[in-house]
């Protein structure tokens, strides 16, 4: 389960604005903001449908393992991820740098 924090953090990723998420997942706006200032949390089965639908759009909640804690990345398809690989690879051997 989400919390307000990584709700807001999925809602950037996959870039969508507050009222078009409240839209898409059928939760009030205002029960959005309230969650993801932290000031009041909604009950399970409305961070289920925030989360459903920041999943369906794109983001990835990863859950808290040990030490690390709970985060979002966005989703890459096959496609996407074969083009990064290219991109990566395309700047030559790799080396260390003087950037601290």
């Amino acid at each position: 389960m989400i919390t307000g924090p990584l709700c807001r953090a999925g809602r950037a990723l996959v870039e969508i604005s507050r009222p078009k998420l409240a839209a898409n997942s059928q939760v009030d706006a205002r029960t959005i903001e309230l969650f993801e200032r932290g000031i009041s949390v909604p009950d399970d089965a409305t961070i289920d449908a925030l989360q459903s639908t920041l999943e369906t759009l794109g983001a990835m909640f990863i859950p808290e393992k040990g030490s690390l804690g709970a985060g979002v990345r966005l989703k890459f398809n096959r496609s996407i991820t074969e083009r990064i690989g290219t991109l990566e690879n395309e700047g030559g051997m790799s080396a260390k740098d003087d950037v601290p």
